[in-house]
């Protein structure tokens, strides 16, 4: 089985940033068929455009432009990949990252597929913070990532104390948040009182039910937004009442316009 390297990834590498124990590529995966191989270090993989599928030792996952992936060192896993563009964003985590900032690198443990839309929407913030020419993006970076880890190591700790709801909300959320929901049907389906619910809800998912179905909007319209030349189409797509709305929600959740982060895309 082939062990990959710090820094090696497979495919075309167009661009790669090295600073603070991190390596950051972005990469057009260029091969039908990658057979099982390990890294030497932890990373996360996020897909921008594409699909491909991945499959590890308990998994396999169909993943489209928008997938977050999360690697453990030395966690084995292979890649197939239909004939199309597809490029992905690595962020590689050495050791020596984990020891600057005080963190154990078996904190997280695992290979697997991330749907929190909130770590999705930080990780989309980095992506943008590579393209930007600012002089503080190293920290920014760094600070991103912390987070991340944070909320990561919040969710295994309190994974056997969630009740059932909050899975079942998490499931009816993220396959029918274009829609029109309302708390008293919600409610009704989870069998549990409006009250509870919004009051606890914020406990297991660090913001209101609104926010969240926003954010679920917003990481919607990241992996379609060249999918579509007008951003009024993108908006009704993820369920947005009209194209201000949208762009004022993408804004406050990505940092920047549809537009500009189109083009950064590009």
């Amino acid at each position: 089985m082939k062990n990959l390297r710090h820094g090696e990834f497979f495919g075309q590498t167009n661009k790669t940033l090295h600073f603070d124990g991190l390596t950051i590529t972005d990469t057009e995966y260029t091969h039908p068929f990658v057979d099982w191989h390990y890294h030497e270090n932890p990373y996360f993989t996020f897909l921008l455009q594409g699909n491909m599928k991945e499959g590890n030792k308990k998994e396999i996952y169909d993943c489209s432009a928008g997938t977050l992936l999360y690697h453990h060192w030395e966690d084995a896993h292979y890649n197939i990949k239909p004939d199309v563009f597809t490029r992905g964003f690595h962020v590689e985590i050495t050791e020596k990252w984990f020891e600057n900032f005080q963190l154990s690198k078996d904190k997280v443990e695992g290979s697997f597929n991330i749907k929190n839309p909130d770590l999705k929407l930080l990780t989309y913030q980095i992506f943008k913070e590579t393209k930007l020419n600012d002089k503080s993006f190293e920290m920014t970076i760094n600070q991103l990532l912390l987070t991340i880890f944070s909320q990561l190591s919040n969710q295994k700790d309190n994974l056997q104390k969630k009740p059932a709801w909050v899975k079942h909300i998490e499931e009816i959320l993220h396959e029918n948040f274009t829609e029109k929901l309302s708390l008293a049907d919600l409610s009704q389906t989870l069998d549990i009182h409006p009250m509870h619910l919004s009051r606890d809800f914020h406990k297991y998912f660090q913001c209101n039910l609104g926010e969240y179905i926003r954010k679920l909007k917003i990481e919607k319209s990241l992996s379609i937004l060249n999918d579509f030349e007008s951003l009024s189409e993108v908006a009704l797509e993820c369920g947005f009442s009209d194209q201000i709305h949208f762009i004022r929600c993408f804004k406050e959740n990505i940092g920047i316009t549809p537009l500009k982060y189109r083009k950064i895309l590009k």
